[in-house]
């Protein structure tokens, strides 16, 4: 297993990165449309996702006895808080491009402001448990989206389908921050509540929502793919062949990713690479502009 041990004192700096999608094509990995419609499930769940994870990070910052991880928690939601924006620019985007996403995007809403979001009129002990039960549940997406992160920076085989380049500086970018603050949540989780129970059964509830809601978020983007026929479903097959040329993550590694998870030993130190992921952001040309 990858240790990044390297970077212990690392500073996590929010990059005010901007993104200009007038040229981007509907399918930006050409003659890929199930592998990009399945990516870009990502950019309907990420803005509400991560502007969630950000309100439910602030309210935390009362019960943080450590000033050190305090300040992890706040360049963490920084961070996340301009992965919302950048994001939200596809969105627009797409609507732009009269591609239908509202209804999905309405049921995402409803999950993270409703399912998810605060619940008015409990006791302080209730009111504290549900908080950090939502900070589990955001720790186990983090595991994800690391893995995610350390997949797309060594994706080499979409420079090789010609993948648009703006778009993986922005899915580069995003997922080296990614692998660089991956350890936040689960540090402060560690830190509000070490049981393994509530560990392991929040990461059951991420896996299953993520699941659901990528499934459901693919056979929308299908159908509603103008480039595509009326009527276009969703081809499982077409993505296992995409996974197989190496354009969408494998799934036995993402299983095994989730496995590690359920270690009691576990901790997100052992998924991807901090030296990469630093490495990226020193040559990425979105976080160089951000800079100057």
């Amino acid at each position: 297993m990858k240790k990044s041990d390297e970077h212990d004192d690392l500073v996590l700096t929010p990059r005010d990165v901007h993104f200009d999608w007038e040229s981007l094509p509907l399918h930006w990995i050409p003659r890929q449309p199930h592998a990009t419609n399945i990516i870009n499930v990502l950019h309907l769940l990420l803005p509400e996702g991560e502007r969630w994870f950000v309100k439910v990070f602030q309210q935390t910052m009362p019960l943080i006895k450590d000033e050190e991880l305090r300040a992890r928690v706040l360049g963490f939601t920084g961070q996340e808080a301009m992965h919302a924006e950048a994001h939200q620019g596809v969105l627009d985007h797409l609507m732009a491009k009269d591609v239908r996403i509202e209804p999905y995007l309405a049921q995402v809403e409803y999950l993270f402001q409703h399912v998810l979001g605060d619940k008015p009129g409990l006791s302080r002990r209730r009111r504290r448990a549900y908080l950090v039960e939502r900070v589990a549940i955001i720790a186990g997406i983090e595991h994800f989206t690391a893995f995610l992160g350390d997949w797309i920076l060594n994706a080499e085989a979409l420079d090789r389908a010609g993948a648009d380049p703006t778009m993986l500086d922005l899915l580069r970018w995003h997922g080296a921050e990614e692998v660089e603050h991956r350890a936040v949540a689960y540090d402060l989780l560690r830190h509000l509540d070490r049981s393994y129970v509530r560990r392991i059964r929040a990461m059951v509830i991420a896996t299953s929502t993520l699941g659901k809601l990528w499934v459901r978020g693919t056979r929308h983007m299908i159908a509603v793919d103008p480039e595509l026929p009326p009527g276009a479903k969703a081809s499982w097959l077409a993505a296992a062949r995409a996974a197989r040329k190496g354009l969408l993550p494998d799934a036995v590694r993402l299983v095994r990713s989730v496995l590690r998870y359920f270690s009691p030993g576990y901790h997100p130190s052992q998924e991807g690479s901090t030296r990469q992921a630093i490495a990226y952001l020193g040559s990425s040309p979105a976080a160089r502009a951000a800079a100057h």
